[in-house]
C-alpha cells in the first residue's frame, strides 16, 4: 500500500453543508476505488494566488489515504467532474 495526499480546493460560494457533502463524496470515492482514508486536514478559507472562475478565495482540504497505485488516477477522474471542486492535486507521500 502506498501513501498519498490529495489536496482539494472547494468553491468559496459553498455553504457548510454543501462543503461537508463534497468532502464526504471525495472520501467515498477513495474508499470505493480501494483506498483507506487515514486523515483529513482542513486549512480553511484562503486567498487564491490567481482568480479562478471569478473567485479570489477558496476552501482548502488535504486528505491523506493509503491505496494501491491505481486508485489515485480513478479518484482524480471522479473528482474532475465534481462541480464544487475547482482544483485538486494528488501526490505520493514519500515521508515516513
Amino acid at each position: 500500500m502506498n501513501k498519498y495526499e490529495l489536496a482539494v480546493v472547494l468553491s468559496s460560494k459553498l455553504e457548510d453543508d454543501a462543503r461537508n457533502e463534497a468532502l464526504e463524496k471525495v472520501k467515498e470515492y477513495i474508499v470505493r476505488f480501494g483506498g483507506n482514508v487515514t486523515g483529513v486536514e482542513e486549512s480553511g478559507k484562503k486567498k487564491l494566488a490567481y482568480e479562478i472562475q471569478k473567485m479570489n478565495e477558496a476552501f482548502y482540504y488535504f486528505v491523506k489515504f493509503e491505496s494501491d497505485s491505481e486508485c489515485p488516477a480513478k479518484v482524480e477522474n471522479a473528482i474532475r467532474i465534481m462541480e464544487p471542486v475547482i482544483r485538486f492535486l494528488c501526490v505520493k507521500d514519500e515521508a515516513e
